[in-house]
């Protein structure tokens, strides 16, 4: 009922900036919460950034906070991640997360950040 489209994912060097998005169609009245994780080649998947749909304070790993900010814009139905600062160690595919009342959990299809020394 939900399909997510993720892009923004692209090849920087150290100390560049990049803005993922990632946008969601069909039945996206009962969100509630939004996440960014993401995953390097033979790691587990790790929490990045996290909001809810509603408003509040969002939340952050330590690795990349004061970093990156997570946004998003309702009417868009659009959870972003700015990322700044980058380091080589934020290198990896990220995943946007789209939790409903459903209760569903969506995934994104993946964009690949990729940051050079």
């Amino acid at each position: 009922q939900v399909q997510l489209v993720e892009s923004g994912g692209g090849l920087v060097q150290a100390g560049g900036s990049l803005r993922l998005s990632c946008t969601a169609s069909g039945r996206t009245f009962d969100t509630y919460y939004m996440a960014w994780f993401r995953q390097a080649p033979g790691k587990e998947r790790e929490f990045v950034a996290g909001m809810y749909w509603s408003g509040g304070s969002a939340s952050y790993a330590d690795s990349v906070k004061g970093r990156f900010t997570v946004s998003g814009d309702t009417a868009k139905n659009t959870v972003y991640l700015q990322m700044n600062s980058l380091k080589p160690e934020d290198t990896a595919v990220y995943y946007c997360q789209w939790m409903t009342y459903g209760p569903t959990t969506y995934w994104g299809q993946g964009t690949q950040v990729t940051v050079s020394s």
